[in-house]
């Protein structure tokens, strides 16, 4: 399982890295190591700080109960829930290339597991921000909204169509907002 597992990363890592306009070593057909590892590194720091965003999202939500009578426990909830939900291919995104490139299986989790240690502690400074500036929570929360959204639309959107694969992520991307939709409808009842 171990070395299926590597091999899938290994063809991860190599469609990244072939969509670079970098030179390409001509022995090899691959870029060289210190390409990949620069990038690798960089991918795991987009991760990494992508997260505090999504943190204080969550925060301000849980920060704002019995504050507004239009926050919920149960929206509070759903917004974490929908964000450990997507945080799940995050921690992927992080320690397969990382295995791919020789790292250990632990190694690999870790830094998985690392990349989204943040979001606790920007949760808990939108939760402190909201409480100490109540007035600020709808311009928090409209900034966290457009923070992830402008990822999405800026990265997210235009790597997903890249490839070849258009049709294949749009129909995905519709069907994870028609979930999106029905456990919204399924919760508020």
């Amino acid at each position: 399982m171990e070395s299926n597992i590597r091999h899938r990363s290994e063809n991860t890592i190599q469609a990244y890295s072939s969509s670079s306009s970098m030179k390409v070593d001509n022995e090899k057909n691959q870029l060289p190591k210190i390409v990949i590892t620069r990038r690798l590194w960089l991918l795991i720091m987009a991760i990494t700080v992508h997260n505090i965003p999504e943190g204080f999202a969550v925060g301000i939500a849980f920060g704002g109960l019995g504050q507004y009578s239009r926050t919920t426990f149960s929206q509070a909830c759903n917004l974490a829930i929908g964000i450990a939900i997507q945080n799940f291919p995050e921690g992927l995104a992080v320690s397969l290339p990382l295995y791919s490139a020789g790292y250990g299986f632990f190694i690999s989790f870790w830094y998985g597991q690392l990349s989204g240690l943040v979001e606790p502690f920007a949760g808990l400074i939108g939760c402190l921000a909201v409480h100490f500036f109540r007035r600020l929570q709808p311009y928090a929360l409209g900034f966290a909204a457009g923070a992830m959204l402008f990822v999405v639309v800026d990265d997210i959107i235009p790597e997903s169509q890249s490839r070849g694969h258009g049709r294949l992520s749009t129909v995905m991307a519709l069907i994870g907002f028609a979930i999106m939709m029905c456990l919204e409808v399924v919760t508020e009842t």
